[in-house]
């Protein structure tokens, strides 16, 4: 990606976002084999998003996949330069050595990608503006394409957040104790103090957690026992 797109920057600006939780790799993922329309036209989506169509789009395609997973980026520009010299100067720690797959890759021919994989020498990334092969143009090529490289072409990973494949990760066991470890800390609702004291005197539950969750099937019996009482 040519320096001269960097024209729009500056902080990314506020207003309603996305939901949170998509994976940002699965969103550029989703994205391979998009091309340009016309033809080497430099004109996207990604583009038109950005507001800067028909310029070089490497990095708004980053910008874009980070949008869409409802994380944005904290510093909108379409430089590949310009976005490496904001983390170093705001958030050094993010400019890291050992690449992860999400990191954003800066490569020292003015191109950028996400990183999918990580091999001995070589380094895959998802990357937007690229060709298919070796024979176009790797920095202003004319679509979305996985593309493997060697390390030496690179110049920095940033990692940008460091929680985005949490959520894809957990169980759902994990899940579940997280929510029994929430509603756990909650209180009991004024409202429903005094029924719950009646149902433990009728022994329909023994009132221990009461906020805890609990399966359809225990609270079909606990609504057995209470007609049964009657």
């Amino acid at each position: 990606m040519t320096e001269h797109t960097a024209a729009k920057s500056g902080r990314q600006p506020q207003g309603r976002l996305p939901a949170a939780g998509r994976d940002v790799l699965k969103v550029a993922v989703g994205e391979l084999g998009n091309t340009e329309y016309p033809a080497n036209s430099n004109r996207t989506k990604y583009g038109a998003w950005y507001g800067l169509d028909g310029n070089p789009w490497c990095m708004m395609f980053v910008q874009w996949c980070f949008a869409q997973a409802g994380r944005p980026l904290p510093y909108r520009t379409a430089s590949c330069a310009a976005m490496l010299s904001w983390y170093r100067k705001h958030q050094p720690e993010r400019v890291v050595s050992l690449p992860e797959p999400r990191d954003i890759i800066i490569y020292n021919f003015g191109h950028t990608g996400i990183v999918e994989s990580v091999a001995a020498g070589t380094i895959t990334a998802i990357e937007g503006n690229t060709s298919a092969g070796e024979s176009g143009s790797q920095s202003n090529g004319g679509g979305v394409f996985r593309r493997t490289r060697k390390k030496a072409l690179v110049t920095a990973y940033i990692r940008a957040f460091d929680d985005l494949d949490k959520e894809d990760c957990m169980t759902g066991k994990e899940i579940y104790d997280a929510l029994n470890d929430y509603l756990g800390r909650q209180p009991v609702p004024a409202w429903a103090k005094e029924e719950l004291e009646e149902a433990v005197k009728l022994g329909i539950t023994d009132g221990k957690e009461p906020m805890q969750l609990i399966p359809r099937y225990q609270a079909a019996i606990m609504a057995k026992r209470a007609r049964e009482r009657k």
